[in-house]
């Protein structure tokens, strides 16, 4: 059962640092020690990068590590509100609503492996993960893919296997590719289970191999989100219920993971 979301709190938070890891991709940390007592792997936050109106909505961004009283998020400047983000001098603060959403199911596993697989921006909540998961004592696998080398983003991250869809680096071909490549040396890994983020198309890959290999799967979706909290119903998207039939939920309320048996491919 995927774990049910915390008290929320809205927080006004300084940047304390800021900085670049890719040419368009920025870590920034935000001193919020009420957000970072109770975030967990998976939980996200809308953040209001200013005072106007100008964006009008808030941004979500998964939580990318917790280190004490602060919380890392990763950006990708992609348009006026994360341009905004990623240009803000340290010492500024902006309001921060978290943590929301529910988060991955790691308490007391039933597995001896984690293999987490995050193409793109989507390896912002690995990093949280995989050291949750370390304090826990199992032993994580990063598969990380990108378009070509430029989009790896496997800084902190360990024990990390790379594919580019170009082959500039790593294994040539998609993460779902080399996921396949190497299933028979995974297998003798012990009990697995697969952690999921990134591109919608790359998670539905990841499932239909998960499915496919009897390993169980969690994703974190991706979808356009308002308010963070269920009130703009923007974020609907269609799965598997348990009786069989499809419907909507809301993935600022009962995502971002979901189990991947009710991903619908």
């Amino acid at each position: 059962m995927i774990p049910e979301t915390a008290p929320i709190t809205d927080a006004t938070a300084a940047i304390t640092a800021s900085r670049k890891i890719s040419r368009d991709v920025s870590v920034i940390t935000f001193e919020c020690p009420e957000i970072a007592a109770l975030a967990k792997p998976g939980n996200f936050v809308n953040i209001k990068v200013n005072a106007s109106t100008q964006p009008l909505l808030r941004r979500p961004f998964s939580i990318h590590d917790v280190r004490g009283t602060t919380i890392d998020i990763m950006a990708k400047n992609v348009g006026c509100g994360t341009s905004i983000l990623a240009d803000t001098p340290c010492g500024n603060t902006m309001q921060v609503l978290g943590p929301l959403g529910n988060c991955f199911s790691i308490i007391d596993p039933s597995f001896d492996t984690a293999i987490l697989v995050s193409g793109g921006i989507g390896t912002a909540p690995m990093l949280f993960l995989e050291r949750q998961l370390a304090a826990q004592g199992v032993t994580s696998i990063n598969f990380v893919g990108g378009r070509t080398s430029s989009d790896l983003l496997t800084e902190c991250l360990s024990n990390c296997h790379t594919a580019t869809d170009d082959g500039s680096s790593g294994f040539r071909g998609t993460v779902v590719d080399l996921l396949a490549h190497e299933i028979g040396v995974l297998e003798k890994k012990g009990r697995l289970k697969v952690f999921a983020c990134g591109p919608n198309p790359m998670l539905k890959a990841v499932a239909a191999f998960s499915r496919k290999n009897g390993i169980p799967c969690e994703v974190s979706l991706e979808s356009v989100m308002g308010c963070g909290i269920g009130i703009c119903y923007g974020c609907s998207v269609e799965v598997h219920h348990p009786d069989g039939n499809t419907g909507t939920i809301l993935l600022c309320r009962e995502g971002p993971v979901i189990d991947a048996e009710r991903l619908v491919l």
